[in-house]
């Protein structure tokens, strides 16, 4: 039975599990879907997921499979890290270097940031290191990017 105040309930003890959560509206917002369902399916073992605007740090979509886990919190973070490289590089002159993805391997987690092509928007993924390699994690999130490229307006 689906009971609104019952999941009004839930949602203030963190965020809601196991359950893609859009928080843009308009055209795009089913390929962004999409695009999480994607990682989900070919992820079983997702900890959690985002696609998320750079240059706002807020998430377009997020997901989360453990209430402790916060997502869109992690954004915000992940955003940042990735502007910093993007100013050192651009301090640096670099060229044409551009951040393509970046990698934080914690003892038994990793969290891997692709941004597309444009640099304007990423997707975000966390899995557990025992259940899922780092290839398979970056193959997985190259299809989602593909799936999100043409649709995401800049």
């Amino acid at each position: 039975m689906k009971i609104p105040f019952l999941k009004q309930l839930q949602r203030l003890t963190g965020p809601p599990i196991h359950e893609v959560v859009l928080e843009s509206t308009g055209p795009e917002s089913t390929t962004i879907e999409q695009a999480i369902r994607h990682l989900l399916a070919e992820l079983p073992d997702l900890l959690m997921a985002a696609v998320v605007n750079v240059s706002t740090g807020k998430p377009l979509a997020t997901y989360t499979a453990e209430r402790e886990l916060r997502p869109s919190l992690m954004a915000g973070f992940n955003a940042e890290a990735v502007r910093q490289v993007q100013a050192s590089l651009a301090t640096q002159e670099a060229g044409l270097e551009t951040v393509q993805e970046m990698l934080f391997t914690l003892s038994s987690q990793l969290h891997v940031v692709r941004l597309s092509l444009s640099g304007h928007w990423f997707v975000y993924l966390a899995v557990d290191s025992r259940d899922t390699n780092l290839g398979i994690a970056r193959e997985v999130m190259r299809g989602s990017i593909e799936l999100l490229e043409p649709t995401i307006s800049e």
